[in-house]
């Protein structure tokens, strides 16, 4: 039997081996195992405000560190590409801003915002010369509303990770919704980082860690669907009928209640839709036991801001960094090597556990 196996049988099951959080090897397996696989959140379009917008950024500064670029091409089109010059590795873009092509400033050689290489002093004695590798390599780009987001493989489908997501979220403005910096924040967390998307994947621990959101949430009606294979949602519904959804009669939803939709996107996106916008976090792995976290805010009405289950979200944070971070601490244990699950309260993080097991393969 592999050392991480799952049994797809909640009841049966153990959870993951601690040694996924605390053996360095596996968290550099998973950097290309799991990582390399996955979409990844890029931005919003409005980093690309016309024709010839180029915004440069590392892909997981810390852990993946790959340098991308995103343009507004000159048909419009929203592309992705690798942002190293095939010549000698130099970076192409490191501010953002409008151009009409991509030039090393190392020896000269340039690309079309398509990414085909186009010009190259000093190179006319090359045989077969441009080839296909002169050209940078492209990524795949999926827009959902104002959000952008990538993925370094071509063969993924974006459907099997937001497609439920997108359906069940087709009543929400996506197209309105305004990126915030002012309201957002990234927190460093002392845990790995799977422990801390665990921690979000279930909401057995609220009555015990937020009383402040044990105040707004009815614990008894706390559904968890899982969405095969990349995503899952926890369905917060309130006690009462303020700061809760404004629903379409043809929402599966409608007539209840629902302050919160807690969407998990495979490995590390969480879409936390509110009546008031979405905060997206983006779990990043920085070392072993060392984690950012990136609570992106992007507002659709500012006057239903921070209230209801959208409300002291960073007062939620500080007590879930503490749990994980003394779970960081017990998985070290020489006692401790699996738990049980909570069938009924514990899908999404046996969910989560199976999937870590088939994508690190060993």
């Amino acid at each position: 039997m592999k050392k991480f196996s799952v049994d797809n049988d909640i009841s049966m099951a153990k959870t993951i081996h601690k040694d996924f959080y605390t053996d360095q090897l596996v968290y550099e397996m998973s950097k290309e195992n799991i990582f390399s696989t996955a979409l990844h959140y890029a931005g919003d379009i409005e980093m690309l405000p016309e024709k010839g917008s180029a915004f440069p950024l590392i892909l997981l500064e810390g852990y993946l560190d790959e340098p991308l670029v995103i343009v507004r091409n000159k048909e419009d089109q929203v592309v992705c590409m690798s942002n190293v010059c095939t010549h000698r590795g130099n970076l192409l873009l490191t501010e953002p801003g409008k151009v009409s092509q991509l030039r090393c400033k190392y020896h000269g050689r340039t690309f079309s915002l398509n990414g085909d290489m186009i010009f190259m002093p000093e190179f006319k004695e090359v045989q077969n010369f441009p080839c296909q590798e002169d050209h940078l390599p492209s990524l795949q780009v999926f827009q959902w509303g104002n959000l952008l987001f990538i993925a370094m493989q071509h063969h993924i489908k974006p459907e099997t990770y937001f497609g439920d997501m997108m359906k069940r979220m087709s009543f929400f403005p996506m197209d309105k919704l305004v990126r915030r910096d002012d309201l957002s924040k990234d927190y460093m967390v002392n845990a790995n980082w799977a422990l801390y998307c665990e921690n979000y994947l279930e909401g057995f621990h609220i009555p015990f860690v937020h009383a402040g959101l044990s105040e707004v949430l009815d614990f008894g009606d706390y559904e968890t669907e899982l969405y095969y294979p990349y995503s899952s949602l926890q369905l917060g519904v309130s006690k009462g009928k303020e700061n809760t959804f404004d629903l379409p009669s043809d929402s599966p939803d409608y007539g209840r209640n629902i302050a919160a939709y807690y969407f998990w996107v495979f490995p590390h996106m969480m879409f936390n839709f509110y009546p008031w916008g979405l905060s997206l976090n983006i779990v990043q792995p920085q070392a072993i036991d060392r984690t950012k976290v990136s609570f992106i805010t992007y507002m659709y009405d500012e006057s239903r801001y921070d209230t209801g289950a959208g409300k002291n979200l960073d007062k939620v944070e500080m007590e879930d960094e503490e749990i994980v971070h003394n779970v960081q601490k017990g998985v070290r244990s020489r006692f401790y090597t699996h738990g049980r699950y909570s069938v009924t309260r514990e899908k999404g993080t046996h969910h989560f556990h199976t999937l870590l097991a088939d994508f690190i393969g060993c």
